[in-house]
C-alpha cells in the first residue's frame, strides 16, 4: 500500500509544482521546450573526456531551480533514484581505458575515469533539466507545445494518454496492494510467486480499464486527434528567455570557455 500511495503522491507533487506562478511558469512551454531540448544537445554532443567543458552548462539547471521555486530536494531526490542507471553505463570505464590523458596536482587521471565522470555530469545536467522543464510546465501545455513545433501526432497522443492515466493505474496498484495485504497475516512482503500473481492481476485490470476507457471516447467522438484551442502568441518576455539562452549555450559549446580558462592560467 505504501509503495503505491507513495508513486500517487509522487505523480500529484509533480502535477501541482507544474500549477506554479513563478516567472519561469508563466514562459511559453514552446520557449521551455525548445531551449531545453538545445541544452540536452549541446551536453550530449562534447567528447567523452570533456568535464571541464560542461561545468558552465550547470548555470542553466540552477538559475531556473532559483528562480522558478522548485525545491532543490525534489530534484536531487529523484536523480538519485535513477542514478545507478547511470553509473552502471560508465563504471567499467576505468577498467577498459587506462591511458593517462590529464593530470592534476601531478597526479594522473586515465581516460577511463575522464569518460566515468564525464557520464554522471552529462546525466545530471540533462535529466535535471527536464525534471524542471516538467516541474515549471504542465505536461499538457507540453503536449501543445511539441504538436506546434512539429512533434507527430501519433507519439503526443500516446504522451498525454499515458501521463493521463498513469494517475488511475497508482490507484489501481494501491488497491491490489492493499487487498493483498489484508489477507496476509504479519504484513509479509509478497513471495515472488505471490508478486507474479500481483502483477497479472494488475496486467489484467490494466486491459480491462483501457477497454472501457477507450469504448468511453470513441463514444465521445474521439478519432485519435487531440483537439487544439487557438495558442495566443509567444510574448517578447519569451522570446527574449529563447532567444537569451539558445545564445548563451552558443557561446558555451563553440567558443570552450572552460578550456580557454585553464590555457589562460597556465599561460599557454
Amino acid at each position: 500500500m505504501n509503495g503505491g500511495g507513495h508513486s500517487l503522491l509522487d505523480l500529484g507533487t509533480l502535477d501541482r509544482l507544474g500549477q506554479g506562478d513563478s516567472a519561469i511558469h508563466r514562459i511559453d512551454a514552446r520557449a521551455k521546450l525548445a531551449v531545453t531540448l538545445a541544452f540536452v544537445l549541446c551536453v550530449v554532443s562534447f567528447d567523452k573526456h570533456a568535464v571541464g567543458d560542461l561545468l558552465p552548462f550547470a548555470t542553466f539547471p540552477i538559475v531556473l531551480l532559483a528562480v522558478s521555486g522548485v525545491p532543490v530536494r525534489f530534484v536531487l531526490r529523484r536523480l538519485a533514484i535513477v542514478a545507478p542507471f547511470a553509473v552502471l553505463v560508465g563504471v567499467f570505464n576505468p577498467l577498459l581505458d587506462r591511458e593517462v590523458v590529464a593530470s592534476v596536482a601531478g597526479i594522473g587521471i586515465s581516460g577511463g575515469w575522464l569518460s566515468f565522470v564525464s557520464i554522471l555530469v552529462r546525466f545530471a545536467l540533462t535529466i535535471g533539466a527536464l525534471l524542471i522543464l516538467v516541474a515549471t510546465t504542465p505536461v499538457p501545455a507540453l503536449g501543445r507545445a511539441a504538436l506546434r513545433m512539429g512533434a507527430p501526432r501519433v507519439f503526443v497522443t500516446q504522451l498525454l494518454s499515458l501521463y493521463r492515466y498513469l494517475f488511475l493505474l497508482a490507484e489501481e496498484s494501491r488497491r491490489t496492494l492493499t487487498a493483498y495485504r489484508l489477507r496476509v497475516p504479519h504484513d509479509r512482503p509478497p513471495s515472488w510467486r505471490a508478486f507474479a500473481a500481483i502483477l497479472g492481476q494488475l496486467l489484467l485490470r490494466a486491459v480491462a480499464r483501457a477497454r472501457r476507457i477507450h469504448e468511453a471516447m470513441l463514444c465521445r467522438g474521439f478519432d485519435g486527434e487531440w483537439r487544439l484551442i487557438a495558442t495566443p502568441r509567444m510574448s517578447g518576455r519569451d522570446w527574449l528567455f529563447a532567444v537569451g539562452w539558445l545564445g548563451f549555450f552558443a557561446v558555451l559549446r563553440l567558443v570552450f570557455p572552460a578550456h580557454a580558462l585553464g590555457l589562460l592560467l597556465v599561460g599557454g
